[in-house]
């Protein structure tokens, strides 16, 4: 698998990492599939993101991705900061391998989720809407993508397979990513698979 240069700079020194105990919105999303699991906190003064930190716990591109959106939305408005799309995100980092896209799209859904939160706590009505959004978001946080088609996965740990190319996926030991059942070795590290 390989990464970009400034995927593996926000990886080995992410910036914006922690918890912010005051608030003003948390928005939190995870991913049953692969285990990727992240929290924004957000800070808003005037209609504008004044702080962000983050936790997440998964992959070096999940952290990447967090570490990134942090940055892209630290000081914008929120609706600058609802903008932010997996498609940004990606291309900010400088592109990231087809299964590790899920992970752009879980790091915008929890920096939108955070501002969803503050919304539904600071205006009058807004909070009704935040339900349908965070409907949205469920279908991707249950899905991962097939490292040979980037299709969806179904599935959990050893009964997995793409919807799209139905290839039968087991888990790669080594590095944790989906590849084909059949084959002698993963397709994201090389390492060998258990017969």
């Amino acid at each position: 698998m390989i990464y970009s240069d400034k995927v593996m700079d926000h990886f080995a020194n992410p910036r914006n990492v922690g918890t912010l105990a005051d608030a003003d919105g948390v928005g939190q999303v995870g991913n049953p599939v692969c285990g990727d699991m992240m929290t924004f906190y957000i800070k808003v003064k005037d209609d504008k993101l004044a702080d962000i930190k983050f936790q997440t716990f998964g992959c070096g591109a999940a952290i990447a991705v967090s570490s990134m959106v942090s940055e892209m939305a630290m000081g914008k408005s929120l609706a600058e900061a609802m903008a932010i799309t997996n498609e940004k995100v990606a291309e900010e980092l400088g592109g990231l391998p087809k299964n590790k896209m899920h992970c752009s799209n879980l790091g915008a859904d929890a920096l939108h989720k955070a501002i969803e939160d503050y919304e539904s706590k600071s205006r009058p009505g807004a909070g009704e809407a935040a339900p349908a959004a965070g409907a949205d978001h469920a279908e991707h946080e249950e899905e991962c993508s097939c490292p040979y088609c980037d299709g969806p996965v179904i599935g959990l740990e050893d009964a997995c397979a793409c919807r799209h190319c139905e290839i039968e996926l087991v888990e790669c030991p080594a590095c944790g990513n989906y590849t084909n059942k059949a084959d002698a070795t993963c397709v994201s590290c090389g390492a060998k698979l258990p017969a």
